[in-house]
């Protein structure tokens, strides 16, 4: 039988109650009347022995608010709520948090089909799971679990806006155990075979990322001021975490970079048209990473991308999922253990970072880093 409890530290009671399954649950009414607290309990759990018929739900709810609240129940399809709440969060949020958020939505959106033209009460707890394990089989685990956290976000705010009286996405839960997709560092006859299909700024950004270990983002940024020829130092703060880093040039990066056409201004960036794609994507590197993997296919280092079958099924391996941009990074860091360099020489320089090495290391003196950039290998 449903009842109220006063939920603590406020005016306002809440509903307990149980639904078909005898699953009990409790939501705030917003009201501080019991009596009147209670009446909305009651018919949270007549909405919830709806025996999971939506349209008899939603027509028992409605009824309730047109006589408790004298208004009628907020209506809303799936695909007109999200590009209200999207609005919404535009004016609230970063612009590549929201860039974040309109993609994941278009995704959501994409997954659902024509359910997205339907009420927002027709969609289910099944169709949000499908949503999460479409995008398992397309990103690391904890980029699906980013997205099923914003699409738990639109619905848990069209709960509380009254467009549901429950939560289809709340049982659903993030995914916690599962192989991660690991990246392995490319041999040096692969990367002069990348070099040889790349045109001449690509062929930069892979030279930089072999040579300072950095990622795609911050060197796709990267301005002339922020190189010094004399001192053969590369300033860099990282957009991930936002750590300042001072690389000393390699030799064979030097000389890449002496053959380069610079400019008179020291705020134009060293990757011109990488440089115009980043920060119209608002930092995102989607596009550029799309690109490297064009130069991997060219280089048969990995699958074309096409919707021709191969019999191996969407979560199938795919050749070459191991290698992305992200590699060089891999690859840097492998040739300067391979070189003898110590661990702690190796973090200072591509920006890892470590409690338990901060612990035992206070400082890496820039000749040792020096050392480091000069083994290694020219390509």
């Amino acid at each position: 039988m449903a009842t109220v409890l006063r939920q603590p530290g406020t005016q306002y009671w809440i509903a307990a109650f149980r639904d078909a399954t005898g699953k009990q649950h409790r939501r705030l009414t917003g009201e501080t009347t019991k009596t009147r607290a209670l009446e909305v309990a009651k018919q949270f759990e007549r909405a919830g022995k709806g025996k999971g018929n939506p349209h008899r739900v939603k027509a028992t709810f409605a009824d309730f608010y047109r006589e408790h609240f004298g208004i009628e129940l907020p209506f809303s399809t799936v695909r007109t709520f999200c590009q209200n709440w999207l609005s919404t969060r535009k004016t609230e949020t970063a612009k590549a948090t929201y860039s974040r958020y309109e993609k994941t939505v278009e995704r959501f959106l994409e997954t659902l089909g024509e359910a997205a033209e339907k009420d927002l009460n027709e969609v289910t707890k099944s169709h949000i799971t499908a949503f999460r394990d479409s995008c398992l089989k397309q990103y690391a685990t904890r980029t699906a679990n980013l997205y099923l956290k914003i699409i738990k976000m639109v619905f848990r705010s069209a709960r509380l806006d009254g467009y549901l009286w429950q939560d289809p996405a709340e049982g659903v839960k993030t995914v916690k155990n599962r192989e991660p997709l690991t990246r392995r560092p490319f041999t040096l006859d692969e990367l002069k075979g990348i070099l040889a299909v790349a045109d001449p700024e690509w062929q930069s950004l892979i030279k930089f990322g072999l040579y300072t270990g950095q990622r795609l983002s911050d060197l796709a940024s990267l301005t002339w001021s922020q190189i010094d020829l004399d001192r053969d130092e590369i300033r860099i703060k990282t957009r991930k975490t936002s750590k300042g880093l001072l690389i000393p040039i390699a030799t064979p990066l030097r000389e890449h970079l002496l053959s380069q056409a610079t400019s008179d201004n020291p705020r134009s960036p060293v990757h011109p048209r990488s440089h115009a794609i980043i920060h119209a994507q608002n930092g995102r590197v989607g596009t550029l990473s799309n690109q490297f993997t064009e130069l991997l296919v060219d280089a048969g280092l990995r699958e074309p991308r096409d919707h021709q079958s191969r019999g191996i099924g969407r979560g199938g391996k795919r050749t070459g999922m191991d290698t992305s941009f992200h590699s060089l990074r891999h690859t840097a860091v492998s040739l300067l253990k391979d070189a003898g360099i110590p661990d702690a020489v190796v973090m200072a320089l591509v920006g890892h970072e470590s409690a338990a090495m901060s612990q035992r290391y206070t400082h890496v003196g820039k000749e040792a880093l020096s050392r480091a950039t000069q083994s290694l290998p020219e390509i």
